[in-house]
């Protein structure tokens, strides 16, 4: 990626666990790219820049609101101003939203739209203006989005991110920008590790079909992956990265062995 510019939105650095957008930067600038660290946490984003810095990396950090339009518009014209160009595109924004559907309240539901899906929108219709041909979005969903429920705030937005990002890709493919997405599986991290003691940690590595855990780097190196020209012709994708999904259980579906059954029964 030498020569490029590439935005991080959420790139800061949270936690001693790191986060998603902190490893999508880190592997952008080792791999020769300028770095735009787009994070309302300003403390977080010079964390991060002071990382790639001390390893010879160039980056620079831009608060900014990413649910407002016009603090979105500034930052990417503040980008512009001091790197010249956007080539590569990636926005790991998303939290909160976790209440039943018909529990939350609306200022909840609205927040979670804004933060999870409104936020990629806003960046994407900045952006693109000023991107040419070989340039590359990437936007991070969540395994929730798959799921049937129970229904969250934060799951609709998520498949609504899903959606926006297909819709990007088809509309931005005759100016040869791709837009592809990842979709995160069960990984521990900054996000998980709020809101999860050992047990259930623990608990969540025996759900993941490979039986591992997954961390922000996995996630990182798949979002790297679609960045570059590597994946020249893929766009509009959906990429999950999940260890394999959910293990499998025998929930005694039809045709399933009975629990200590030594033969199979045909018909």
């Amino acid at each position: 990626m030498k020569g490029k510019v590439a935005v991080v939105a959420g790139g800061g650095l949270s936690g001693p666990l790191g986060n998603v957008g902190f490893a999508i930067a880190w592997l952008y600038a080792r791999s020769g790219a300028r770095v735009a660290v787009l994070d309302r946490d300003r403390t977080a984003g010079e964390r991060t820049v002071g990382a790639i810095r001390d390893e010879g990396g160039e980056a620079e950090t831009f608060d900014v609101d990413v649910t407002d339009d016009a603090s979105v518009a500034d930052a990417v014209s503040r980008v512009l101003d001091q790197f010249g160009q956007i080539d590569v595109v990636a926005t790991s924004i998303g939290g909160g939203g976790a209440t039943s559907i018909f529990d939350a309240s609306p200022e909840d539901w609205y927040k979670a739209i804004d933060v999870n899906c409104t936020s990629a929108w806003l960046l994407m219709r900045h952006v693109q203006e000023h991107m040419g041909r070989g340039g590359s979005i990437v936007t991070i969903s969540s395994g929730a989005a798959e799921g049937r429920g129970p229904g969250m705030p934060y799951s609709i937005a998520k498949t609504a991110l899903e959606k926006l990002t297909t819709g990007a890709a088809s509309t931005l493919a005759p100016r040869g920008i791709r837009v592809n997405c990842v979709r995160v599986g069960m990984i521990w991290g900054a996000f998980a590790a709020r809101g999860m003691d050992e047990e259930m940690r623990e608990l969540r590595r025996k759900n993941v079909a490979l039986q591992a855990e997954g961390n922000p780097w996995d996630i990182a190196s798949a979002a790297f992956f679609l960045s570059t020209d590597q994946a020249r012709w893929i766009s509009g994708q959906v990429l999950a990265v999940d260890g394999g999904g959910f293990a499998m259980r025998n929930t005694g579906a039809a045709g399933s062995p009975r629990p200590g059954s030594t033969s199979r029964e045909t018909s």
